[in-house]
């Protein structure tokens, strides 16, 4: 059985992705303990509402420093809606708030100049943009569930695995070795949310 750490950082309700995990066989430690996610082989940082009252949940349990830590071992983390933006050097919600700093970018918001409605809710397509364990045996053009105001502006070109398009495309996923994220919700994407987490559970 797969062991994945769930790191519970206070904001919203963890139920739904942990039971998808547990769907796909896996075995799983919710925590906010620093001690346990530093013992982790496999972590997932879900999150849900304002970036930075997300990151204020970290720094209050003293897990900012740890996520940092396993990132920097080499230990696979995937970072999901919230979770994603967090793993970028600033977000702008409500003012600018200090990320994780793993990955080079930034988290901006949809502009109020565009026709579509926001938040970007719904289901939407994918456009897999280069080979990524993540999405094997994952059509290239799946549809995925989004619920999300804000996205992320990686400056880094190459660590987007894959954009989706709202009028504008953005990243939906990123990857850079060890580092995962998807701004989607892959527990609420049915079967192909399944296959990702698999996928994620399948990563050396």
């Amino acid at each position: 059985m797969k062991e994945v750490v769930l790191i519970d950082a206070g904001t919203g309700n963890l139920r739904s992705v942990q039971k998808a995990l547990e769907h796909i066989g896996a075995n799983v430690l919710r925590t906010d303990d620093p001690k346990q996610v530093m013992a982790g082989t496999k972590i997932i940082l879900p999150g849900v509402g304002a970036f930075g009252d997300f990151m204020s949940g970290l720094r209050a349990r003293g897990l900012e420093s740890v996520i940092k830590d396993v990132a920097a071992r080499g230990v696979p983390l995937l970072g999901i809606c919230v979770g994603m933006q967090a793993l970028f050097d600033v977000g702008e919600e409500m003012g600018k708030h200090k990320g994780l700093g793993l990955l080079p970018g930034r988290v901006v918001r949809f502009a109020e100049s565009l026709s579509v409605k926001i938040p970007h809710t719904g289901w939407n397509q994918l456009a897999v943009e280069r080979d990524a364990l993540l999405f094997d045996q994952v059509n290239a053009e799946a549809y995925v569930y989004f619920n999300h105001s804000y996205y992320c502006q990686p400056w880094n070109s190459s660590d987007v695995i894959a954009t989706a398009d709202y009028e504008l495309q953005f990243a939906c996923a990123v990857q850079r070795e060890n580092i995962f994220g998807v701004q989607f919700h892959p527990e609420k994407s049915q079967a192909v949310g399944l296959q990702i987490l698999k996928n994620f559970l399948e990563v050396k």
